[in-house]
């Protein structure tokens, strides 16, 4: 059995497009057009990190002996078990983007509203590489 990853893809898609849009040049001459923009990304961001982090215990739930492992595992131990599976490159960084998910609710406040946006940029690495391997995953079983 394979995922779905047809919902991540399409989520980092818009998360991509949302932050071509954040850097065009009308973004870049009108800060409230660059605010609406950069509000995108910050949704883009908070929906595709949820769905990268189902589909990373879906697919830990595909390759455990028992799929309840899955759910004894705190967060951070999923991250983990994740990374030494190869599903992610480093736990730390997706701690960091649970973190930041979590409160992007006071994104009103414009230092975190900046904050989550960089963050976002970065992230969209982290998902295209998850999406890539979780692919390349689902070809090989």
């Amino acid at each position: 059995m394979s995922l779905n990853l047809r919902p991540l893809q399409s989520a980092v898609t818009q998360l991509q497009e949302a932050i071509d849009f954040s850097n065009s040049d009308l973004a870049k001459k009108d800060s409230k057009l660059f605010n609406q923009f950069r509000n995108s990304v910050i949704q883009c961001f908070e929906f595709s990190y949820e769905l990268c982090w189902r589909m990373i215990k879906r697919q830990l739930e595909l390759d455990l002996p028992t799929p309840s492992e899955v759910d004894q595992l705190n967060f951070n131990d999923m991250m983990r078990t994740a990374a030494e599976r190869g599903y992610v490159e480093n736990p730390v960084v997706w701690m960091r983007y649970r973190k930041l998910r979590n409160v992007t609710f006071h994104a009103y406040d414009e230092k975190l509203a900046q904050e989550v946006y960089e963050v976002a940029i970065l992230f969209l690495h982290d998902a295209k590489e998850l999406l890539r391997t979780l692919q390349t995953n689902s070809y090989e079983t």
